[in-house]
């Protein structure tokens, strides 16, 4: 079953949604954009320009930056810990790693960079969340785009995209003058896609560029879904949270923070992550798929140009392919990475699968690593009660925790030797 469906994703399309139609410059950007010729340009560009090893260890100075701003801001307690909410300060932690990296700026938090351009870019990335969410039935029945109440949904798209168009295009026209004051740094993506656009310009088009950033801030953004599920996991499971501080304490110790190269010493803080995401992939159902031509699945014919959905969430979760699949089990991702034969890769694929894979994998599991590692390592954490974590999740094609994550939050001896 799992090789038809994989095959499947290899080759798959996108679907021609009116949200991607504007959202996604005519269906032109990376995510929207049909396999072909132009897509796979697209998918170089994000794998060896942007998203590559080499790129993103540039950026890390960013990454560390921000996670020692979240730790130090959660540092601001009393000797017994106190009651701290995490969504919020998960969430200005990854719009500002992916602000800084695309751009160069801050838009949560102290040192905000631009005190007026921040809040539309908060509002705007709110409106663009808000009609991904929607239920649009036209997409799937065009004719009822003739209904007001439904053809008003793309009059809403289109004006949103109009208003993000505007903003992304002020942020390249500020990176592209050399004299502007604000710019903190010159080694931003939007400023590597400029350098490509001088020798390439009738391909690394301003569009183009636009559709990366956009594409790449509503992916990178959702970063903190995963941090906040994995805090909770962590809390209801305190025997995995000591497990984790042990490996933390041993490889990294009390004397120094973790840097984002000690990673590779934590296989089981890798096993944490990779059991957070079979339990909650941040896209439960993929990014929807558009078959290119006539095929079979598990035998079942689909017809060219049918929609697919894969539910990742419940592959991830079958009591046939996973052993106590509801239960959060870390240790069941042992030797994963290192055993290619290893039965989780038929079943685990909360980043997709094949050329449509996300591309920008690698990053997430920096930022995740990091940030989750780095919170154990600086404080204790219990439950604000003796009750569990309430795990509800929210329905829409992104799963969010229902209840925003609250925690009792104590620094360790290493908040106060490097405050």
């Amino acid at each position: 079953m799992f090789g038809d469906v994989k095959k499947y994703l290899e080759g798959a399309n996108r679907p021609p949604l009116i949200l991607n139609k504007h959202i996604g410059y005519n269906y032109t950007a990376i995510l929207t954009s049909p396999y072909g010729d132009h897509w796979r340009n697209l998918r170089r560009i994000a794998v060896v320009e942007i998203l590559s090893s080499a790129r993103l260890n540039l950026s890390v100075n960013i990454r560390d930056d921000e996670i020692k701003r979240l730790l130090r801001k959660l540092n601001r307690v009393d000797e017994f810990g106190r009651r701290v909410e995490l969504r919020s300060k998960l969430s200005e932690l990854s719009f500002n790693i992916m602000m800084r990296m695309m751009a160069g700026k801050r838009y949560y938090g102290d040192d905000v960079t631009d005190e007026d351009e921040a809040p539309r870019f908060r509002e705007i990335f709110k409106e663009i969340n808000q009609v991904a969410e929607a239920d649009n039935p036209a997409d799937f029945l065009p004719f009822l785009s003739w209904i007001p109440i439904i053809g008003n949904y793309e009059k809403r798209v289109e004006r949103i995209a109009k208003k993000a168009d505007l903003f992304l295009q002020a942020l390249i026209d500020q990176r592209r003058n050399p004299n502007n004051p604000n710019l903190l740094h010159q080694n931003t993506v939007i400023d590597h896609l400029l350098s490509l656009q001088e020798s390439q310009s009738q391909y690394y088009t301003d569009q183009i560029i636009k559709g990366f950033v956009l594409i790449l801030l509503i992916g990178g953004t959702e970063i903190f879904v995963t941090l906040e599920w994995a805090m909770a996991n962590l809390l209801n499971h305190p025997r995995v949270l000591q497990k984790a501080r042990e490996e933390v304490d041993i490889k990294i110790g009390q004397q120094k923070w973790l840097e984002e190269s000690d990673l590779s010493k934590l296989p089981y803080l890798q096993n944490i992550i990779s059991e957070t995401l079979r339990l909650y992939p941040v896209a439960p159902l993929l990014v929807p798929h558009y078959s290119s031509s006539d095929c079979t699945i598990s035998g079942f014919d689909v017809p060219r140009n049918t929609m697919v959905l894969v539910n990742v969430w419940a592959i991830q979760r079958d009591p046939e392919l996973w052993e106590d699949a509801e239960s959060f089990k870390p240790e069941r991702f042992e030797n994963y990475n290192n055993n290619v034969e290893n039965e989780a890769h038929n079943k685990f694929m909360p980043f997709g699968f094949g050329r449509r894979a996300c591309p920008g994998v690698g990053l997430v599991e920096r930022v995740l690593g990091w940030t989750i590692g780095s919170l154990i390592q600086c404080f204790e954490w219990e439950r604000i009660s003796k009750d569990k974590i309430d795990m509800a999740e929210t329905n829409g094609l992104t799963m969010i925790k229902a209840v925003p994550l609250e925690a009792m939050c104590k620094p360790r001896p290493i908040m106060a030797a490097n405050n």
